[in-house]
């Protein structure tokens, strides 16, 4: 792993990939309230050393204690309401909530309204909408970075 580790920075530094300037971090909690695990794929890829989330300040985070932005991927099921409001509760102020994909922007698009809890918007408070099924890597950071350094996403 270490060789690794050196070989990529060799690569950034042969590339002259410098880290951007920084406007601060978001720590991300990611809750899965019931998708089809394809946002997952894109998120995984998001932070894997093309896109390098954490170059720019955006890390994933195990506890919502620690999380400035409430991640949030799939329409949220009737079981995983009460969850996804204890995670939001438990997060410090002031939280952001971010919808990734079209299932948590409430268009439809998977599961059975018998199973679902009313949309992610009803619950809480969507700050950042990240449109896509899945939405591509270049998408999500687009979006991640456009909301920490407070500007709107290019469409």
């Amino acid at each position: 792993m270490f060789v690794l580790l050196r070989q990529l920075q060799r690569l950034r530094r042969d590339a002259a990939l410098t880290a951007p300037p920084r406007r601060g971090s978001l720590a991300l909690r990611h809750v899965d309230a019931g998708s089809c695990n394809a946002c997952e794929h894109e998120l995984t890829a998001a932070a894997n050393p093309y896109y390098d989330l954490a170059r720019h300040g955006l890390n994933v985070v195990a506890s919502p204690r620690h999380a400035d932005v409430l991640l949030v991927t799939g329409p949220v099921t009737a079981r995983m309401r009460e969850p996804l409001l204890k995670a939001y509760e438990a997060m410090p102020e002031p939280r952001t909530v971010a919808a990734l994909g079209d299932c948590a922007m409430g268009c439809g698009v998977l599961g059975d309204a018998a199973a679902l809890a009313p949309p992610l918007d009803e619950l809480l408070p969507v700050a950042i909408r990240i449109p896509g099924c899945p939405p591509a890597p270049d998408v999500i950071a687009a979006h991640l970075l456009a909301h920490l350094h407070g500007e709107t996403p290019a469409a």
